[in-house]
């Protein structure tokens, strides 16, 4: 009884701090909106920002495309067993010639690919640089390797060439590892000066790009296409469970390097591969977002306006991109402001600690190419309010 009585203990701390979290009775999705139990709201916590898996049309064309033939649903086996589908190596074929014919390997999550990688790749005569406020992903990735690894300042490149300086010549390898559109604070990392510190230094740079692919770039490839700096980047990591409106995701870099991990990423082995009838989709959604570009412009433009308008009544919001983040501080503030919210129609949600660092709770919106300034435009007046 002593253990249930401490767990016990511990999900009451969490309720007092305003850190308890319970798992939404979600009744349907319609377009913009999300009905939640009998709550019809608009959804502002979707991570399809092209509203590519809300699109009717769409669907009923892949549908009617897959006929009578439509793929297994399931692979029922790892990919180096007898679950390597055709349609794993079409889309990995897709996305090389994408991303200017460099290999690509397909994960069956970004978590996957991001507690994969970095173990198989760093040891322990090796160190890893990792942005402070990284995802939890690259941290778990962090803690599985053997590899010696620390944080550098978010965003703070002097910090970083520090750390590669103190690191020369004691290291067998330096890895650096950055998001390239930050999770909680949609901030952008400058590419250009990682590209030189890691070519300075002649560290391996990793760049995971989950929030960027679909949302920047001409063909949706991320900062990385944005920046021109694609071939300059060791190892790309996407994935299709955010704009790409599928599941699983995806590594591109040399084929040199796809050979060593197709041996040694544990979760690549040892996992049952993709369902088929998910690359098929994958397949028809990368296809479709490529042609995007005015809805990605809308989307940044959306964005741009909605976090001028929350500056405007006093909130801290950082970042330059769709994901805008409301600063609360207090997780009890942040709560708050989520209910007001939900009172009016929205539905953004609070991130709270362990999610971000502590006293930096917020209100994380995260918009798409499918909403109009006239869907958002009373959420700062809402938010005004509860300030």
């Amino acid at each position: 009884m002593e253990f249930h009585d401490r767990i016990q203990r511990e999900l009451g701390a969490m309720q007092s701090a305003d850190r308890y979290r319970t798992i939404p009775s979600v009744a349907g999705r319609l377009g913009r909106h999300i009905t939640i139990g009998e709550e019809r709201l608009l959804n502002l916590s979707s991570n399809d920002y092209l509203g590519l898996g809300d699109d009717p049309v769409l669907r009923s064309a892949w549908l009617e495309a897959a006929g009578a033939d439509l793929p297994p649903m399931s692979s029922s086996s790892s990919r180096l067993l007898t679950g390597n589908h055709p349609l794993a190596e079409a889309l990995e074929a897709e996305l090389s010639a994408l991303y200017g014919g460099r290999a690509a390997m397909l994960f069956n999550s970004g978590y996957h690919a991001n507690t994969g990688i970095l173990p198989a790749l760093a040891g322990r005569h090796d160190l890893v640089l990792s942005d402070r406020l990284n995802h939890a992903s690259i941290i778990d990735g962090l803690k599985i390797s053997d590899a010696n690894w620390k944080r550098y300042r978010h965003l703070d490149c002097d910090h970083l060439e520090e750390m590669l300086q103190e690191a020369r010549g004691k290291r067998r390898q330096c890895f650096i590892v950055s998001e390239s559109i930050f999770s909680m604070d949609g901030d952008l990392v400058d590419l250009k000066r990682l590209v030189e510190l890691k070519k300075r230094y002649g560290a391996i740079l990793i760049l995971d790009e989950a929030h960027a692919v679909g949302t920047l770039g001409q063909e949706g490839l991320g900062l990385a296409e944005q920046e021109g700096l694609g071939g300059e980047v060791d190892i790309i990591v996407g994935t299709f469970g955010k704009a790409f409106a599928s599941t699983g995701a995806y590594a591109i870099m040399a084929p040199l390097l796809r050979e060593y991990l197709v041996n040694t990423a544990r979760p690549f082995i040892f996992t049952t591969a993709i369902p088929p009838v998910m690359l098929s989709w994958s397949l028809w959604t990368l296809r479709r977002q490529t042609g995007m570009q005015l809805e990605r412009e809308s989307l940044q433009a959306l964005a741009s306006k909605l976090r001028t308008s929350l500056q405007r009544q006093g909130f801290t919001v950082p970042g330059e991109s769709h994901i805008v983040p409301v600063y609360a501080g207090a997780n009890s503030r942040a709560v708050a402001m989520a209910e007001a919210l939900r009172k009016n129609g929205f539905l953004a949600l609070p991130v709270r600690p362990p999610t971000v660092p502590q006293n930096t709770a917020r209100i994380r919106i995260s918009l798409r190419a499918t909403l109009r300034w006239e869907d958002v435009e009373g959420v700062a007046r809402v938010l005004g309010e509860v300030a």
